[in-house]
């Protein structure tokens, strides 16, 4: 996702079963040996929860909840009215928790002027929701 945005990245892999965790290159970025690490320069965000935290709202409590097939059982069962309801409302609620959370962040972006991950995994959410189901992300 981030290189369809545009930003550059690189992928380092940390292989737990081999130890390497316990390297001294990996304990400068985390003396916990824990993953992931998301490494920005100046920047080391080295807690998982830290850096999920957003995904997390995203992928289980807006993505899942109007996948297309999980939309074609709501209208087979109750209509394409209701299906339609039950997803404006779930992707409505995730997007009023993520606001709630972000509410102090001043920026361009979810997390300041900069581009994270809460801004990669938000962005494609946006998108469905103003596209698919309409609804007003701007006001």
């Amino acid at each position: 996702m981030a290189a369809i945005i545009g930003i550059s990245y690189e992928y380092k892999a940390v292989n737990l079963s081999k130890g390497e965790q316990f390297t001294p290159e990996f304990e400068k970025l985390n003396p916990l040996h824990f993953v992931p690490v998301l490494d920005d320069g100046d920047v080391v965000v080295s807690d998982s929860y830290a850096i999920l935290l957003v995904a997390s709202i995203v992928t289980s409590s807006i993505q899942p909840l109007h996948m297309l097939s999980n939309l074609k059982y709501l209208v087979q069962k109750v209509g394409p009215q209701e299906s339609l309801l039950f997803a404006q409302t779930n992707v409505e609620k995730g997007f009023n928790a993520l606001e709630k959370l972000l509410k102090d962040i001043n920026g361009k972006y979810a997390s300041g002027d900069e581009v994270y991950m809460a801004d990669v995994f938000m962005a494609p959410q946006i998108a469905v929701a103003m596209q698919r189901f309409k609804i007003d992300m701007i006001n």
